[in-house]
């Protein structure tokens, strides 16, 4: 059985090359996010990732094995083994070329890419054209592939026509079927052990959870991983899997409890509420938030002057989650990203509610606007879900004659920012009063294109973050909307709430941490100046916005929400809470603890920055913390597996 067994090691030792080839470039490709990593750490994730490695290999090559042992002497041709060279080489292929794509996805979302992938941009009609304007930025790595494709071809090792070489030494074909048969047999342990990660009974499958067995940091896990390996283990699963870390309900509550009742005295009030989503708007690109960088301006002199003239907003600020499908659920109805974004989970079709769906019963006027096409991004299905009456897209303000239709087309998502913008201040001044109206721009979105007209102002400023130029341009189209609101009779009577949908690119250290990925501002700005406004030295997310909010307006109607009343709570006892490649993050007292689901991985102080400092074990307060978490989770694993996410 030389020949077969043979091509098979062969074969396998060339597609462990690939991988390992590809886990290089991965790591070249985000090196910035690894940059504190010894050589000997990372040595130690490119190891574990062989056990990774090993189980992608197994599951896209074991038809490949199947085929050359498969015992049937018809099968022994050169145009069976020429096909079956052509599978292997597809095969391998399609993995390095996957492997390469999330290399650049990944500087987005911290993390490699799940089955959700596809739903989350299955209604993307420009896909293929963001594809290409990095398949031109990375033209090495089509060369790469075509290098690739090329060694395979040369290197491959076809079995020789096993059959016909057993005939002439006068081996009956009895023989032949006796090997191929006994060699596939003994073959498949081997192929069961890697797939599941080993031989030993108690071993489960593993997971891409297990991958942090070899890291320090939620974000290694990317290093560990392969893509293929995080597709083939997210199809079909469902990982919303209830944890009872209390059987006491009372206990349970006394930790947290998500359902929420009226806290505040004096009626209700009937101010309008205008939220505005800003594509990548992390706090790392707003000048306010690091005034601690010496020298640093940040590229938000709007944003800026509306923090430091009356807005209020929060010293640790965070979004709940890193991409906009994970965004839209947590702002606007206070339903965090664990596991898998929640519209894209089995549960998307529990009840839900929202801001406009609670304001709507207090005869609030609702309406929801992104300069896309209907459909994108999935935002109307959430809109409609979440009760907003109106929604508007891309396809309307085309054809609302007071504006310039598509010769305000970017080219790529949808209608610049500036003008949608306009469009959104022009409809809200036609709806009824009160109203609630949330708005999501587009512009500051790879590719990061400027409008023609602002080109030559917004200038590449760093060709490693193209994201600064249309920041820059994104905060002029805030204040060109803020220009023209303050003109309209609504504008005085309205809280607006300006947030981020998740954070982008980074060029600042602190910003690239697990934690720092998440830092996205919350600001509520009140021209009356009612709420108040200042730096809080507080603890701030996504998710309080919705119950901030309600409680503010007078909301006396008990519903679900993964926050808290920012308004009412003190300083000291605010939290955020976000998720990070299988790593729960909670922050408050000072801190961020990091739990795996069963026990605290590490405690870092919120002024170490670079978290450097593990003080796990060594915090008095991390066992109030971790009692806390495991009810937030507990309560939410629960409420989402058993549609109870309203009263």
């Amino acid at each position: 059985m030389v020949y077969p067994f043979a091509s098979i090691v062969w074969g396998l030792f060339h597609a462990y090359f690939i991988y390992f080839i590809a886990r290089i470039l991965f790591y070249q490709e985000n090196r910035s996010f690894f940059s504190d990593i010894s050589l000997d750490h990372l040595m130690e994730l490119f190891i574990g990732g062989l056990y990774f490695d090993t189980s992608a290999i197994l599951y896209t090559n074991a038809l490949w094995v199947v085929f050359i042992l498969f015992p049937f002497h018809l099968k022994e041709t050169q145009s069976w083994h020429k096909l079956c060279k052509c599978f292997f080489i597809v095969i391998n292929v399609s993995c390095l070329i996957i492997n390469l794509i999330d290399s650049v996805y990944f500087r987005y979302t911290t993390h490699r890419a799940t089955t959700t992938v596809f739903q989350e941009f299955s209604n993307e009609g420009n896909i293929g054209k963001i594809i290409l304007v990095e398949f031109v930025a990375h033209w090495y790595y089509f060369l790469l592939v075509l290098l690739v494709v090329l060694f395979l071809h040369k290197q491959y090792f076809a079995p020789k026509l096993y059959f016909d070489r057993l005939r002439k030494k006068g081996f009956s074909t009895k023989y032949y079927y006796l090997n191929m048969l006994t060699s596939l047999l003994a073959f498949a342990p081997f192929c069961v052990a890697g797939m599941r990660g080993g031989w030993t009974r108690d071993i489960r499958p593993i997971t891409i959870s297990n991958a942090t067995t070899y890291c320090d940091r939620p974000s290694e896990i990317g290093i560990v991983l392969n893509t293929p390996f995080s597709l083939i283990r997210t199809i079909g699963k469902n990982k919303f899997e209830v944890v009872r870390f209390y059987n006491d309900e009372e206990k349970l509550n006394s930790f947290f409890n998500p359902i929420h009742h009226l806290k505040t005295k004096g009626g209700r009030k009937h101010k309008n509420v205008i939220v505005i989503i800003v594509e990548s708007l992390g706090r790392e690109y707003i000048g306010a938030y690091n005034k601690h960088i010496p020298k640093y301006k940040g590229f938000t002199p709007f944003v800026d002057s509306l923090i430091n003239n009356g807005a209020l907003t929060y010293k640790y600020s965070y979004c709940n989650g890193r991409k906009s499908i994970d965004g839209m659920p947590s702002i606007l109805s206070s339903i965090p990203m664990f596991i898998e974004p929640f519209f894209l989970s089995p549960y998307s079709v529990n009840h839900v509610s929202g801001l406009a769906d609670c304001l709507n019963k207090m005869g609030y006027e609702s309406a929801f606007f992104h300069g896309a096409e209907r459909g994108s991004m999935g935002f109307l299905g959430f809109a409609r879900a979440t009760k907003f009456m109106h929604y508007y897209g891309r396809e309307d303000f085309v054809e609302d004659s007071r504006t310039r239709g598509d010769d305000d087309y970017d080219g790529w998502w949808g209608i610049s920012d500036e003008p949608f913008m306009q469009y959104f201040c022009m409809k809200v001044s036609e709806m009824r009063q009160p109203f609630i109206a949330a708005i999501f721009t587009l512009s500051s979105h790879h590719p990061y294109h400027v409008p023609d007209a602002y080109k030559d102002i917004f200038k590449e400023e760093n060709p490693e973050m193209p994201i600064y130029k249309v920041i820059r341009y994104t905060d002029m189209a805030l204040k060109h909307f803020f220009t023209s609101a303050r003109q309209q009779l609504w504008y005085e009577n309205t809280i607006f709430v300006i947030t981020s949908d998740h954070t982008n690119m980074s060029a600042i250290n602190e910003y690239k941490t697990d934690l720092g990925g998440f830092c996205s501002p919350i600001i509520f700005y009140d021209p009356s100046g009612e709420i108040g406004k200042g730096m809080i030295d507080g603890i701030a997310q996504q998710s309080d916005i919705m119950p901030t909010i309600l409680n503010y307006l007078g909301y006396n109607q008990p519903y679900v929400s993964f926050g808290k009343d920012l308004f009412s709570t003190p300083s000291d006892s605010t939290w955020a809470v976000n998720y990070l490649n299988g790593i729960y993050q909670y922050i408050k007292y000072g801190h961020v603890l990091q739990f795996d689901g069963q026990h605290t991985k590490s405690v870092y102080s919120l002024e170490d920055r670079l978290m450097k400092k593990n003080v796990k074990d060594n915090f008095p307060l991390q066992k109030q913390m971790e009692n806390e978490l495991k009810a937030i989770i507990q309560h939410y694993m629960e409420r989402m597996t058993e549609n109870r996410l309203t009263p």
